[in-house]
């Protein structure tokens, strides 16, 4: 016996989607910047340091003197010699005239001047102590700084942003379907 059938073959739906990811793009440019530094003033006042020997003394003790010191000083020693003789012969006039107190003025005159007075010796040619003169003036120095602040100029530069979204694309890639058939 023939039974009669029914055949039904069927396919889903089937949607596909389609998608595009979105796209960032960040471009940042630096920051222009301007900077100016004027520059410092230095003042520098300086008094140079100042040495003075004066060694002057030190040769006259060496007798190495200058033409016009040793002329001043064969006036003066010339002029203290005058001086001396005046006051001894006024001394010997002096006793001279006291003879008659029992003096003997003449005997102890004539003793003084028939010796010679006793010689100085000493190393001439020596320095005495103290004889060169120093002096020293360590000067000065002063400095001065003057100085001027930075300019700074920044400007800032926005983002450049660019920004492409993301796409979704739905779409029935297939269609449902039922087929139905009939078999007798």
């Amino acid at each position: 016996m023939n039974i009669p059938q029914i055949r039904m073959q069927s396919t889903f739906a089937q949607i596909g989607i389609e998608t595009s990811r979105g796209e960032m793009q960040i471009q940042q440019r630096h920051a222009d910047m301007q900077m100016e530094q004027p520059m410092a003033k230095l003042m520098i006042d300086r008094r140079p340091p100042r040495l003075t020997i004066d060694q002057t003394r030190a040769f006259e003790d060496a007798n190495l003197k200058s033409v016009f010191r040793m002329t001043e000083d064969a006036a003066q020693a010339g002029y203290q010699q005058a001086m001396n003789a005046i006051a001894r012969i006024s001394q010997e006039g002096d006793e001279l005239m006291m003879i008659e107190h029992g003096f003997s003025a003449l005997h102890s005159q004539a003793e003084r001047n028939s010796l010679p007075p006793m010689a100085d010796i000493n190393i001439g040619w020596i320095p005495s102590h103290n004889s060169v003169k120093i002096n020293y003036d360590p000067g000065e120095t002063r400095i001065n700084w003057k100085t001027r602040p930075v300019n700074i100029e920044v400007t800032p530069n926005k983002p450049v942003i660019n920004y492409y979204p993301g796409k979704t694309n739905i779409y029935l890639a297939q269609k449902n379907t039922l087929n139905i058939d009939f078999e007798i």
